[in-house]
């Protein structure tokens, strides 16, 4: 009989560590720009969808963070004068987030910054993308059943 409530074997052991490897990863890479790992994933959002501002709601619901967590990044990277945000104009309850020129501007200085993690993970990219697309449908499926 094999012993399940062992360290080594928990798959949720293996992707914690893994994570914190991979924040380990970004911080001296982005310290140079003045961003956090959080920040940045808050620019991709961004920088994918410029011209068209989301919601801070939608950015949450996006980045899986709930307002409590983001409110205080998007005020840090308001700080930085890389976002913008904006009581929406045909609904002022909702409040819109829109990349400054500054914030346009900065993703040429991390464009390099994808392909310097995945050297670090020393994996190749097919192996990286069937990585992400299994964590992808881990987490997919795990909130469907939530939501359930």
């Amino acid at each position: 009989m094999i012993d399940d409530l062992v360290l080594r074997r928990q798959v949720c052991f293996a992707l914690y560590a893994a994570s914190r490897a991979l924040t380990d990863v970004y911080r001296p890479v982005l310290d140079p720009v003045g961003l956090t790992y959080p920040q940045y994933l808050v620019l991709l959002v961004l920088w994918e969808r410029d011209g068209d501002a989301p919601s801070v709601s939608a950015l949450g619901a996006e980045l899986r963070l709930d307002s409590g967590t983001l409110s205080p990044l998007l005020k840090r990277l308001e700080g930085a004068g890389l976002v913008v945000r904006r009581r929406a104009t045909d609904d002022e309850r909702r409040v819109e987030v829109e990349l400054t020129e500054a914030g346009r501007a900065l993703r040429q200085r991390v464009a390099d910054v994808p392909a310097r993690v995945a050297r670090a993970t020393g994996l190749g990219v097919d192996e990286l993308v069937a990585l992400r697309d299994t964590l992808t449908r881990v987490t997919e499926t795990i909130h469907r059943q939530k939501e359930q």
